[in-house]
């Protein structure tokens, strides 16, 4: 009897699970940090890669991005503007707002009238509230006669923003 001199390939399940646990509060801030995952979990990196890719196609992630921390970046006004665009246009008018640099995230979301007019939503954030609306009148000038009319809810506290998390 001979015993095998190969390594057994890890669990996927466990593997799985293992790195979940070592990415739901964000990626290492590593130049490197699929590798960085890699030799904690004791699997090399191409591995790593290809487990989160295949988590992401069968829908156990959803997606992995950058959340930045705007107020810790000085971004300390937050106004969530909104729209009334014609909904031929809405899709159209919203990679155009989506593509602004002071626009963190950008969506269509169903009217609710008559109390509420708007399909178009943007996350605009500024230094002050005046930059804010600044950004926004700006918005609103590219926006044109499509814009049939707006306004702006600023934040009022800061949201946890977190997702399901696992316990190890």
């Amino acid at each position: 009897m001979s015993e095998s001199i190969c390594k057994s390939e890890p669990d996927i399940k466990e593997l799985d699970r293992r790195l979940v646990l070592a990415t739901q509060s964000g990626l290492p801030l590593h130049a490197r940090p699929y590798h960085w995952l890699a030799t904690q979990l004791g699997v090399g990196p191409e591995t790593v890669m290809q487990r989160l890719r295949a988590m992401c196609q069968d829908g156990r992630i959803r997606r992995i991005g950058v959340l930045p921390n705007h107020y810790r970046l000085g971004y300390v006004a937050n106004g969530m503007a909104v729209w009334d665009i014609d909904d031929t246009e809405v899709m159209r008018a919203g990679a155009l707002v989506g593509g602004m640099a002071s626009v963190s995230h950008c969506y269509r979301r169903p009217r609710h009238p008559p109390d509420w007019p708007y399909n178009l939503f943007a996350m605009v954030h500024g230094h002050s509230r005046g930059e804010v609306l600044g950004e926004i009148r700006r918005i609103t000038e590219l926006l044109g006669a499509q814009g049939r009319a707006h306004d702006v809810l600023f934040s009022t506290r800061i949201l946890k923003k977190t997702g399901l998390r696992i316990e190890g």
